[in-house]
């Protein structure tokens, strides 16, 4: 590893840092790698409950490192499409489905620029916080690419096909309150407040229901997908499972309680 992605695990939070900041975090091939890296390593970690993803420095991440793949351009035009599709089914596509896979919550957390991957990355996170200063766009089209990190596949979930639509083909930038208007990100905060809210999110998310976050996340993701029996069948099966937990049995009795429950992930 180029250490061009960072892992640190303490206290039940991994958090993923993108370590590219004189170039604003920019998306090069060796970054590709390291993610793939730190999002494989993950599963290795016990006792990670919740996961951050951040920018090191004053930005998320601005994109694709341009410079790195003009470095290509040499290549035939057959040559350069195996490249880039090798680049991106080995290294890109697979760490996208971890995160995707992490029975724990994913929290993206923006400030400066977020723009192409940086975008997919944080739409894939399962909540994101930003800074009321950070700046958003898909930015493919305006270098002539469509998509790539599941861009395609999270946003027009989010905010609908005609808008997705609209965003990928005119690649405007706008700003963390039209990101919030649009539901991609949940919580704006002035870039002062940026770590400290985030860590309370975290915080509030470490002692929460974990069986019942990892049910969520499976129900969620699958049920766009479904039909709506099947969905129901999956929600009654998640229901049982988390009913057969401590963690319910806690939940119940501090609600009867009036009491503040104390989950335990049993």
């Amino acid at each position: 590893m180029a250490n061009t992605v960072l892992l640190d695990v303490a206290d039940g939070v991994a958090t993923i840092t993108l370590n590219r900041p004189a170039q604003l975090n920019a998306l090069s091939v060796e970054m590709m790698e390291d993610l793939y890296a730190v999002a494989r390593s993950l599963r290795e970690h016990k006792g990670v409950e919740v996961v951050v993803l951040t920018g090191a420095g004053e930005h998320f991440m601005a994109g694709g490192d341009l410079n790195d793949f003009a470095r290509h351009f040499d290549l035939k035009r057959q040559a350069r499409l195996v490249a880039f599709r090798a680049i991106i089914e080995k290294h890109v596509n697979p760490s996208v489905e971890i995160f995707q896979s992490l029975a724990q919550p994913v929290v993206a957390k923006v400030r400066g620029a977020c723009a192409g991957f940086g975008l997919s990355l944080m739409l894939g996170a399962d909540l994101a916080i930003c800074a009321d200063t950070a700046k958003f766009t898909t930015a493919y089209s305006a270098i002539g690419l469509p998509a790539d990190g599941g861009m395609s596949y999270f946003l027009p979930r989010v905010v609908g096909t005609r808008k997705a639509m609209e965003l990928l083909m005119l690649a405007d930038r706008f700003d963390a309150a039209e990101a919030l208007r649009l539901g991609l990100v949940n919580r704006v905060v002035t870039a002062d407040e940026l770590d400290t809210a985030t860590d309370a999110l975290v915080a509030r998310l470490r002692h929460g229901p974990r069986h019942a976050y990892g049910e969520i996340k499976r129900l969620l993701g699958a049920s766009l997908d479904e039909r709506l029996e099947t969905q129901l069948q999956s929600e009654a099966e998640a229901f049982a499972r988390c009913a057969a937990t401590a963690d319910f049995e806690e939940g119940v009795t501090a609600f009867l309680g009036k009491r503040k429950p104390q989950f335990r992930g049993e």
